[in-house]
């Protein structure tokens, strides 16, 4: 299904296919000079919890483009705040747009916009900032905002009314449209659960989605649909705790069990030394609503690593619920923007075999820990050997990444 998404994605703009790729920015990507390309947005743009707190598609952007002009010196500048609107773009637009001289940038607004601008000033705003950037030379390019959950604040209907102002203004303007909006409702349209995997909450898409944002926008510069579709999670998972091991600080450890556990016997064993102070958080016999009220107490306790273990038989009504509460109790485990301490997650399977609806509870956490950029640890698992085994091994290999990035090696 990915070929034909990216397929139509090349023939969503209402601009000539001619026209999509800027020229004179084309060639400077392809050349070894210093480009830049600035994304502005709001916090589905920024880096914030949805996405795990370490990158969102403006990384995914500068990856994309990386790969299609492998011989580019290209830099991707994140402008996205949360709660941002196309009022509040204007009256940063200088400091956070136009001072970096890009050579490129996109504008993805608007699902805060429908709740407290009018159409007529939305249109007006996105006019201005095309206005603004044409100033300093440089190309712009419209993206409509992804697609969200229905809502009694953020009725879809509403939503599509902004949309189609984006795709007006981009005509009238003569620039390019990365129609997220489009691409989303495209796989919504073919599979409702391909969809909702794609989502961290109604409004924000998880690192799945932005992936998808992304291939979307440099398919629109390109038309090549390789850019950012296989974009493993960043090296170092817990950069924060093997920082604290290897300065011999204190280490504050909250893990669901059996975990909490096997975690303080084997930092005893990998990092001798480590003065750990491991508070268990305890889910058993737990529905996942519970598990999750309890998640909302996490953030700000000072916790150096969040070791989340949801087991199989915690339960939900439906897929839906499983997957909206799976999604939020990690996100109340992340710091709100970018990561202030480490968050991991395991599936059920790593420690236990697994069959019927517990197999399937496993594998909606498998697919939701990647979907949130986290790395999930490789082993056999089905045991707590097996589990102890896999933990030792991945804990000494970040270890020894740590040691080889702090020295260079």
């Amino acid at each position: 299904m990915r070929k034909s998404i990216l397929f139509i994605l090349c023939l969503l703009s209402p601009i000539a296919m001619a026209e999509l790729v800027f020229p004179e920015v084309a060639a400077k990507f392809a050349q070894d000079k210093p480009s830049k390309v600035v994304c502005f947005g709001d916090s589905v743009t920024g880096v914030y919890y949805h996405t795990g707190g370490r990158r969102a598609y403006t990384d995914m952007v500068g990856i994309g483009l990386r790969q299609a002009y492998p011989n580019g010196d290209i830099t991707a500048i994140n402008a996205g705040v949360s709660g941002n609107t196309t009022v509040d773009a204007l009256a940063r637009i200088k400091k956070d747009v136009l001072a970096h001289k890009p050579d490129l940038v996109t504008v993805m607004f608007g699902l805060n916009d429908m709740t407290r601008v009018s159409l007529e000033d939305y249109r007006a705003n996105l006019k201005n900032i095309i206005a603004k950037c044409r100033t300093v030379g440089a190309e712009v390019m419209l993206c409509t905002p992804n697609s969200i959950r229905d809502t009694a604040s953020r009725p879809i209907a509403t939503l599509e009314q902004y949309v189609a102002v984006v795709r007006e203004v981009a005509t009238e303007e003569k620039v390019p449209l990365a129609d997220c909006y489009a691409a989303f409702e495209y796989i919504r349209t073919q599979n409702a659960l391909d969809w909702a995997f794609l989502m961290n909450d109604p409004i924000h898409p998880n690192m799945d989605g932005h992936k998808l944002l992304a291939r979307t926008i440099v398919s629109t510069l390109v038309c090549e649909g390789r850019p950012g579709a296989s974009v493993p999670a960043p090296q170092s998972a817990i950069p924060r705790t093997l920082d604290r091991i290897t300065a011999k600080k204190p280490l504050s450890i909250l893990a669901m069990p059996p975990y909490d556990t096997l975690l303080t016997k084997l930092l005893a064993e990998v990092a001798p030394g480590s003065a750990v102070t491991m508070t268990p958080w305890g889910v058993t016999g737990q529905s996942m609503a519970e598990i999750e009220t309890a998640s909302k107490g996490v953030r700000g306790k000072g916790y150096d690593l969040v070791f989340i273990a949801v087991p199989a038989s915690a339960s939900a009504a439906t897929t839906e619920a499983f997957i909206n509460s799976y999604t939020w109790i990690l996100n109340n485990s992340l710091s709100f923007g970018y990561q202030e301490w480490d968050v991991f997650a395991v599936p059920p399977s790593l420690a236990a075999p697994l069959k019927g609806d517990e197999a399937q509870h496993d594998a909606w956490q498998k697919r939701l820990i990647r979907a949130q950029d986290f790395e999930l640890i490789k082993g056999e698992g089905g045991s707590m050997e097996a589990a102890e085994n896999a933990l030792r091994t991945w804990l000494k290999t970040q270890l020894a990444m740590n040691h080889a990035r702090q020295h260079g090696d």
